[in-house]
């Protein structure tokens, strides 16, 4: 066979889980010429089973399936201890439903009807910054007051405990403790974290902002800590400092 007709290695292992077979057989076919290795489910248990046969690199899920809907997928697959980060695709422009695909796990989120091409653009962005995150870089434990980020071993503490982070909670964290006391808009954020080059929903920041900040200034028992850290600057953005005085 000669060197140009020789077989590409796919840019990512991808498992595309809906119950409507147009959209299902759309998204496969696309996302194949696209470059990317793909399987199909159609519905929640077949999509674990495969998730656990092929080890994909990233989930395009559903959240209403027939058996199960996406977030219970995926709490299961975060039981299994199987972290592939997870694209939901939702029928409504629902922000109830984005929030709890955050709570549960979810990197980031497509509502129908979509363009293909957003698919694509969001999939490779999850996928790079969840890489990204998964590498060893020059700093590999950044601290700010009692908070610690270890890259190495992917972990956060904060005052000793250990805070649970998705691989997207965990690059925005990052980006926050790399400019301490930095003031930071949500294009900025959706730039360094999302790395959307196609123009990104802000309301993703303002959620996993939330989120994060339920995990980062908040102890297991739901008290806040004493110093929060993560302070909303009205109309501009948000910033990592600790308040005056302290």
């Amino acid at each position: 066979m000669a060197a140009a007709d020789a077989p590409q290695t796919p840019e990512a292992r991808l498992v595309v889980v809906d119950d409507e077979p147009t959209i299902r057989e759309l998204l496969t076919t696309s996302l194949r010429f696209a470059g990317f290795e793909v399987y199909a489910a159609a519905d929640g248990a077949s999509a674990l089973q495969l998730v656990r046969d092929t080890d994909p690199d990233l989930v395009v899920l559903d959240v209403m399936l027939p058996d199960m809907d996406g977030f219970t997928v995926t709490r299961r697959m975060r039981e299994r201890d199987q972290h592939v980060p997870v694209v939901f695709l939702t029928a409504r422009d629902d922000t109830t439903d984005k929030v709890q695909g955050l709570t549960v796990g979810g990197d980031d989120y497509v509502t129908k009807p979509f363009s293909l091409e957003e698919v694509v653009a969001r999939i490779r962005a999850v996928l790079r910054r969840t890489r990204a995150a998964g590498q060893a870089l020059e700093a590999d434990l950044l601290r700010y007051a009692d908070l610690e980020l270890d890259e190495d071993s992917h972990e956060v503490r904060r005052g000793g405990r250990v805070v649970e982070l998705s691989p997207t909670e965990f690059a925005l964290l990052r980006y926050l403790m790399l400019n301490p006391g930095r003031v930071l808009s949500k294009t900025q954020i959706l730039d360094h974290v999302w790395q959307y080059d196609w123009g990104g929903d802000g309301s993703i920041v303002e959620s996993y902002i939330s989120y994060l900040r339920r995990k980062v200034d908040r102890r297991p028992d739901g008290t806040p800590e004493d110093v929060p850290l993560i302070h909303t600057k009205r109309g501009i953005g948000y910033v990592l400092r600790k308040p005056s005085g302290v």
